[in-house]
């Protein structure tokens, strides 16, 4: 069965990568290989792609690599979805889910925090309204309070006039009556 894979080429930490269709059963870096279709160096990023002969060799039934899948995919010669690569041991599986774990719950605090705090910001809120309610109450007994008792000052003003003309009277008969004794 054939397969387009990456053939490693390059110094030791300067990889450069020959894109070939080898036989599945080769080694990776035995040389022996069908048809050389392209390059990749990903330290400069620089690539080039034989299309025409990528699809000629899908075409007869070549599986590409994953790393190659993704390459073709970033460059558009093949269209779908990129693969995940990366396999990770157990231990680090295990290790990355607990951390997603932690991390959900850490979330989940915050978001209790939060609609703790907005609780506590509309219950004081509400508690301030309740409040000014009352003080507005309060303020408008003080103002009725004021204004009976302004009421009742002009009444005895009004009365006041009243009761001085009556004393006024009184009094005057009662000179009427003191004057004829003398």
């Amino acid at each position: 069965m054939l397969r387009i894979r990456f053939l490693r080429r390059g110094r030791k930490k300067q990889p450069f990568y020959r894109i070939v269709v080898t036989n599945k059963n080769n080694p990776p870096k035995s040389g022996r290989f069908v048809e050389d279709v392209g390059f990749y160096n990903p330290l400069t990023k620089e690539c080039e792609i034989k299309k025409e002969r990528v699809l000629h060799w899908r075409e007869k039934g070549a599986q590409i690599s994953d790393t190659v899948k993704n390459l073709f995919i970033k460059k558009g010669i093949i269209e779908g979805k990129k693969v995940n690569v990366v396999s990770f041991s157990k231990k680090r599986r295990e290790k990355m889910e607990a951390n997603k774990k932690e991390s959900e719950v850490e979330k989940k605090e915050e978001e209790t925090k939060e609609t703790k705090e907005e609780k506590d910001v509309k219950e004081t809120a509400e508690i301030a309204k309740e409040a000014n309610k009352e003080s507005k109450s309060e303020k408008e007994d003080v103002k009725e309070e004021k204004e009976e008792e302004e009421e009742a000052k002009e009444a005895k003003k009004e009365e006041a006039p009243e009761k001085k003309e009556e004393k006024e009277e009184e009094t005057k008969e009662n000179d009427t009556k003191e004057d004829p004794k003398t």
